[in-house]
């Protein structure tokens, strides 16, 4: 997965585009019957609703300017793409993995961790941070901080 965790950036030319796209699905209920890929050759397709979600999904994201990376979950990352992923740097992820946070594999010399740990790592400390900011409001709300 190398040089896909990388910030990129649209073009100005396809901004526009993006976002008439993001737009029209904003507007388009979800609909019953399912989503419809047409072809250059005018032949369709009709799409699975995970597809489409994900289409959508990868639309949204490019219309905020951010990047986009679609890759299988057994896709293996080297420490510095994990780090990248997380947020965090490469000696503090290399820290995480030896204390078992991470299960992560050693073919060679070097440490590989599979994308979908990666993942399940970020949306575990996501959760925690959420679980302890509803406890942070929940002790100032019993405290009366928020009262006048």
């Amino acid at each position: 997965m190398h040089g896909t965790t990388e910030d990129r950036t649209l073009l100005p030319e396809h901004r526009a585009e993006i976002a008439e796209l993001c737009a029209f699905l904003d507007r388009t209920p979800q609909a019953a019957e399912p989503a419809l890929l047409r072809g250059p050759d005018g032949s369709t397709r009709s799409l699975p609703s995970e597809v489409y979600e994900a289409l959508v999904a990868v639309v949204r994201a490019l219309s905020e300017g951010k990047a986009v990376t679609v890759a299988p979950v057994n896709t293996t990352l080297t420490t510095q793409e994990a780090a990248d992923l997380l947020g965090i740097s490469r000696p503090t992820f290399v820290k995480i993995l030896d204390e078992g946070g991470v299960p992560f594999s050693r073919p060679g010399r070097h440490r590989r961790v599979l994308l979908a740990d990666g993942l399940a790592y970020k949306e575990q400390r996501r959760s925690q941070r959420k679980r302890g900011l509803d406890e942070l409001v929940r002790l100032t709300e019993d405290a009366g901080l928020y009262d006048n």
